[in-house]
């Protein structure tokens, strides 16, 4: 059997999107089942989080997500336009979101479809890679699903027929995110043991070897 690892991963992490061409050679290239749990991001789960966090968070968070991405050879601008609404005046996070809840039901519908790595892939790199301007407009998420084998009419309808459902799998994923250690994306968990970050992926591998994991 396959060496499974549980990935939490939400579409409004710069972290996330760099580290999703890992996660696809590891199961290309080992033994391994990534399992995609898409989970909304924490300015949604906690709407005051970054009006309380230290100023300096934020300032080396843009710093450092543009240099991690330089150093895995990725193109990296904020995204245009956030897939989170903020309210700057306030630095924190209105409950009406007209993109990140319809992005993350699309994630977890890819994922139970078994297109979960190849969604992500194309629709984080239409989204973060700064080469399309209004990413949410036009047909620019339909191309991005099409490049990874769906239909983003057909999944929209779902989405949206069984957006109660797809709801409560993302609390799910969200309680299990916690269960396995962390709060924070991408958060891969492998035999109940936490790697925070995409920064960790080279540990998560080493760790997958120790327990027996061969490559294909």
């Amino acid at each position: 059997m396959p060496h499974s690892v549980d990935v939490f991963w939400s579409f409004r992490s710069p972290y996330s999107y760099i580290v999703v061409p890992k996660l696809i050679e590891l199961e290309r290239d080992w033994d391994a089942a990534v399992n995609v749990r898409p989970v909304l991001p924490i300015a949604v789960r906690q709407p005051d989080f970054f009006a309380n966090a230290d100023p300096l968070w934020t300032t080396y968070l843009m710093r450092d997500c543009v240099r991690s991405a330089e150093f895995a050879g990725m193109p990296l601008r904020w995204p245009r336009p956030d897939p989170v609404k903020m309210d700057f005046a306030t630095r924190t996070y209105p409950k009406e979101q007209p993109h990140i809840h319809r992005l993350t039901r699309l994630g977890v519908l890819a994922a139970e479809r078994g297109k979960g790595l190849p969604v992500l892939r194309a629709v984080s790199h239409l989204i973060w890679s700064g080469e399309t301007d209004n990413w949410h407009e036009g047909d620019h998420l339909a191309r991005a699903f099409a490049q990874a084998g769906c239909d983003l009419v057909e999944m929209d309808a779902v989405q949206e027929a069984e957006a109660e459902r797809l709801d409560e799998v993302i609390k799910q994923n969200e309680t299990d995110q916690r269960l396995g250690g962390h709060y924070g994306v991408p958060l891969m968990v492998y035999e109940g043991e936490p790697f925070f970050g995409q920064d960790r992926y080279d540990q998560l591998v080493w760790r997958m070897q120790q327990q027996g994991m061969q490559a294909r």
